[in-house]
């Protein structure tokens, strides 16, 4: 293959196929790993359950309606996490440039190790072959001159497929393709398209830009580009973490005011413990928010000094809440979360910080020492406890309180 060589390897179903790896009972079972709360979502879904148009993001409960004969397994992600490393082994023993997109899926440049180890297809078969002689798990993969090209052709395989596609053929699988292929164009945007009477990426490549500015605006040369396979983003090895979070979908949807500044208390307690972990401090605090009807609002701020101090980020998170929540006073909510952005690692207390910043980094230490040595629940913010009722006053025989 001339010029770049690409590959994109996406594991098959992989939480699922994890799980019936584990445990054979549940080998050619339709399989649902996902919450199986009230507002459980679908984490993974195994070939066999798909069949009956089961997939992720979805709620648990339309997945088993679904299919009322599926097993529903809780995810584990840390046990995931942990086969994940055995897969990006593999990766890296052919080339350092591996940008990881998620535990089960990367884009590896093999360009500079096609001299020593072999064609792009060789490199792609054999990848595909230590994943499984390592982990008892298969892998599709996609081979072509650039990222975007790869993603597609590894799904055009799926599952244990393998795909190449060189230079030249580019424009003959892509073109015949619906445009819903072309990753980023969206679930929103893509009728709009189709609307115009535009359904294949051929169609979209060679339509005028008249007839889809209206659409894509300024984006409008960037996506013609896309839909031709043109795209020129390198692979960029393993990136440093972006953003830690914590999220929460609640069983039922929240509109008590009291009650959803006391979770994004909670929630943000718990961004700060993982980013004391980490040793690392933020510059911006975002806050997610998810109404019943699943529009979904960020509201987002940035500060200085950087931090990684609760007090600091969770006064900051509640101020965000509650400038929206003026906005819309009754809205019920079904998701929120707390994240923090702009990381770096933590320096040392400058020798001026004032007193109540070592107060609070003193304090957020004694925390954690405690919740390490007796378990993540031993302590949390008193303004997350629910208040407890006052006793009755005592009362006497005609049933009149007593002073």
């Amino acid at each position: 293959m001339d010029g770049r060589a690409i590959l994109h390897v996406d594991m098959d179903a992989f939480y699922a196929s994890v799980e019936q790896r584990d445990d054979p009972a549940l080998r050619g079972r339709p399989v649902i790993v996902g919450g199986t709360g009230v507002r459980g979502v679908v984490a993974a879904a195994s070939y066999e359950v798909r069949r009956f148009g089961v997939h992720s993001a979805m709620p648990v409960r339309e997945a088993l309606r679904r299919c009322p004969e599926a097993v529903c397994v809780p995810p584990r992600i840390g046990h995931y996490a942990a086969v994940s490393e055995q897969i990006f082994a593999v990766f890296h023993g052919f080339t350092p440039l591996v940008q990881g997109l998620s535990l089960d899926e990367a884009f590896l440049d093999v360009t500079a190790s096609i001299g020593a180890l072999g064609e792009a297809e060789h490199i792609a078969r054999e990848v595909k072959r230590l994943v499984r002689e390592r982990t008892e798990l298969t892998a599709s993969v996609g081979v072509a001159p650039n990222k975007l090209v790869a993603k597609i052709a590894s799904d055009l395989g799926k599952p244990d497929g393998l795909v190449i596609v060189r230079p030249e053929e580019v424009r003959a699988l892509l073109d015949p393709l619906p445009i819903r292929k072309l990753f980023g164009l969206g679930a929103k945007t893509a009728p709009k398209v189709e609307a115009l009477g535009i359904r294949t990426l051929g169609e979209l490549r060679q339509a005028s830009a008249a007839r889809l500015r209206p659409i894509f605006g300024r984006h409008t040369e960037r996506v013609q580009q896309r839909a031709a396979g043109i795209d020129d983003r390198p692979v960029v090895p393993d990136r440093d973490e972006k953003q830690i979070s914590a999220e929460e979908t609640f069983d039922t949807d929240i509109a008590d005011h009291s009650k959803l500044r006391a979770e994004v208390v909670r929630l943000a307690d718990k961004t700060c413990a993982r980013l004391r972990a980490r040793r690392l401090s933020a510059s911006c605090v975002t806050v997610k928010i998810r109404r019943g009807d699943f529009i979904t609002y960020t509201r987002q701020r940035r500060f200085e000094p950087p931090t990684q101090e609760t007090r600091v980020i969770t006064s900051l998170a509640t101020e965000l809440l509650d400038t929206w929540l003026a906005s819309q006073p009754r809205a019920a909510l079904r998701l929120l979360g707390v994240g923090v952005s702009e990381l770096a690692p933590a320096t040392q207390l400058d020798l001026f910080t004032v007193p109540q910043t070592e107060k609070d980094r003193q304090l957020d230490a004694a925390v954690d020492r405690i919740r390490e040595r007796f378990g993540k629940v031993a302590l949390a913010p008193a303004s997350t406890l629910a208040p407890r009722r006052a006793p009755d006053p005592p009362r006497g025989p005609g049933g009149k309180p007593t002073s």
